[in-house]
């Protein structure tokens, strides 16, 4: 399909298009922030759990993830296509079986790749009754190897989700919005342009409008597309934010 633009603003950008598709349209950026698919394994638990709420009557539960999961090699194409694009930090979100996939491609590509850092966000108990939940998804960081770097500041190790800030993603799988506004706020400036190629409900991009970013961004699901440049069209209308506040 041919790459669709949604919502076109002065600080943010929204197209429905494969991250594929998107990458000529994207110049460099000063961050790539990103909540890539995870791996089947995890794709397959959260459907697992959905399917169980939604038979016990629980329409507030888990939603199906309507797209495909990502292996070791859809890791690798990514990095390679994107790593360069950015001048700063290249910040995605992924699970415990894409981690060193995501830490090998980035290292090859000379940056310098922090221990994953977790984030935490309290849900119900392990559906099955056999073990543990699992309220950990893990976010890798990683930064060119330069000087500059080393007066960035320091940043927090690790992200527990507040209480009464969940509420209920835009799309499956998405981010709290209080999640990515942390990240877009700790890995780039005011005034940043930020990415992010598999954009979803647009958790990214508002994150960096709410920060005083810019933001490009997409998703190749049509629905969840619309869903960001409705939201980010929305947002750079009201007038606080054309304020600058």
């Amino acid at each position: 399909m041919p790459a669709e633009l949604l919502c076109d603003k002065p600080d943010v950008s929204v197209w429905h298009a494969t991250w594929e598709e998107l990458l000529p349209k994207v110049g460099d950026v000063d961050a790539v922030i990103v909540d890539a698919p995870y791996s089947k394994r995890t794709h397959a638990g959260h459907d697992e759990k959905a399917k169980v709420q939604n038979r016990n009557g629980d329409t507030d539960g888990f939603r199906e993830i309507d797209y495909e999961a990502w292996d070791e090699k859809d890791v690798a194409a990514f990095v390679r296509a994107w790593e360069p694009k950015a001048r700063s930090w290249f910040v995605t979100i992924t699970d415990h079986v894409l981690v060193p996939a995501w830490e090998a491609e980035l290292a090859a590509k000379g940056r310098y790749v922090f221990s994953p850092i977790a984030y935490i966000a309290p849900r119900g108990p392990r559906v099955a009754g056999d073990g543990p939940a699992q309220w950990t998804t893990w976010i890798i960081a990683a930064r060119p190897k330069e000087k500059r770097f080393l007066g960035w500041g320091s940043l927090p190790g690790g992200y527990v989700l507040p209480h009464g800030f969940g509420g209920r993603p835009r799309v499956a799988g998405g981010k709290s919005q209080w999640l990515m506004d942390r990240l877009v706020e700790h890995y780039s400036r005011p005034g940043d342009l930020i990415a992010d190629p598999c954009c979803g409900g647009g958790s990214t991009l508002l994150g960096a409008l709410r920060t005083g970013r810019r933001a490009i961004g997409g998703d190749m699901k049509r629905e969840h597309a619309e869903i960001a440049a409705a939201a980010c069209g929305a947002m750079v209308q009201r007038p606080m934010f054309m304020e600058g506040a």
